[in-house]
């Protein structure tokens, strides 16, 4: 089928459906993209935190521009997308790591986040039930919080529909066709042929793959990730732990349903797009909730399973245009992209549409130099 867009938007995970929502919103006519379905990637495998605690300037610019926006979705989408301010708690069992965050506090005050450094009484306090074992404090930012990623992918979606976007889901991308080295049109699986001046790439840990239909190398590989969901059970915590031990692991309860929802960074990383389930996560993770807060012993596992990280070399994303006029990435997201998703989409659409955003993408740029990720990203 022959068809027409102002935008053709490749991959209905946060980024793809942000921006595909927010290209609508200024009045185009957007076809978003997706081989499977919406949510089935990446952000439909995270467990919905949403935090402001970093040290790189422009990802923090963003995170208080996204609780912004996470706070007031719900009335925008028309959908409710369980927003939570239950805040993160981020402990310290050692003396370096104290140190980490104090200096990390600096930077993030310096923002105006109300984030402080506690001690351990006090993250016991705001974690009741929590092992004071080595504990030393932690770096607490009440508002900081968790959203339901499906909800909100959907809702951004539904909203587009309405708009008049166009969703073709189970459909993949097999070409994107250029006219005099730009961007002109899209073929698809299903045999859709779509002229279009702009194409957004917003494939999450397959960017490269995408990439490389336009002859283009895209430096995201994927790093396999486990998480699992406890039974429901009574409320005894609001905010996300995080222990960034070697050994160490990150969970939150559900605010409304009581289920406990976590996981843990790999040591050595994972590459690769496996999804399978393992026996030495399902045996461990445990463990190591069970280390940060005993009264979760007895609490029952009911799914685990596994996803995606998108890794760029220096752990920052990749928002900008490429070489090739027309085409545009969002990827590379590298474990935050549900966080990061509403504002890279919102300020993606307006460097299409405008010309420019109102926050300078550019240190995400596909062509800048790439060095080494730092701490807390």
């Amino acid at each position: 089928m022959k068809r027409t867009a102002d935008a053709v938007v490749i991959g209905a995970g946060i980024a793809g459906a942000a921006t595909a929502y927010y290209l609508t919103r200024l009045g185009q006519e957007v076809i978003l993209i997706e081989r499977e379905f919406p949510c089935s990637g990446s952000t439909g495998r995270c467990i919905g935190g949403i935090r402001q605690q970093f040290t790189h300037d422009l990802t923090i610019r963003l995170m208080i521009e996204n609780v912004a926006m996470f706070k007031s979705l719900s009335d925008e989408l028309g959908r409710n997308i369980e927003w939570f301010q239950g805040g993160y708690l981020l402990l310290a069992h050692n003396e370096e790591k104290k140190k980490t965050y104090e200096q990390a506090i600096a930077i993030q005050r310096g923002y105006g986040i109300n984030v402080n450094y506690v001690s351990a009484d006090r993250c016991r306090e705001i974690a009741p039930g929590l092992s004071a074992d080595e504990l030393l404090g932690g770096a607490h930012c009440p508002t900081d919080g968790q959203a339901n990623p499906f909800y909100t992918v959907y809702g951004f979606i539904d909203r587009m529909r309405e708009l008049g976007g166009t969703l073709l889901d189970y459909t993949e991308v097999t070409d994107i066709g250029l006219k005099a080295g730009r961007v002109a049109l899209v073929r698809t699986s299903k045999g859709d042929e779509i002229s279009c001046p702009a194409v957004v790439a917003a494939t999450g840990a397959w960017i490269a793959d995408t990439g490389r239909l336009v002859g283009i190398e895209i430096p995201v590989v994927a790093e396999r990730h486990e998480s699992l969901v406890t039974e429901a059970v009574d409320r005894v915590l609001d905010p996300m732990l995080v222990d960034y031990r070697s050994d160490g692991c990150y969970f939150v309860q559900n605010y409304g349903t009581g289920h406990f929802i976590g996981c843990y960074t790999p040591v050595p990383n994972v590459p690769g797009h496996d999804v399978a389930a393992s026996e030495e996560f399902i045996t461990e993770m445990p463990r190591r909730m069970t280390r940060l807060m005993p009264r979760l012993k007895g609490v029952r596992v009911i799914r685990q399973w596994a996803g995606s990280y998108e890794m760029t070399p220096d752990g920052n994303p990749i928002v900008s245009a490429t070489r090739v006029p027309g085409l545009h990435v969002a990827g590379g997201l590298c474990g935050h992209g549900f966080m990061l998703g509403p504002a890279i989409g919102k300020h993606l659409a307006e460097t299409i549409v405008e010309g420019k955003s109102s926050v300078d993408l550019s240190e995400f740029s596909l062509d800048r130099t790439f060095g080494k990720a730092e701490a807390l990203k």
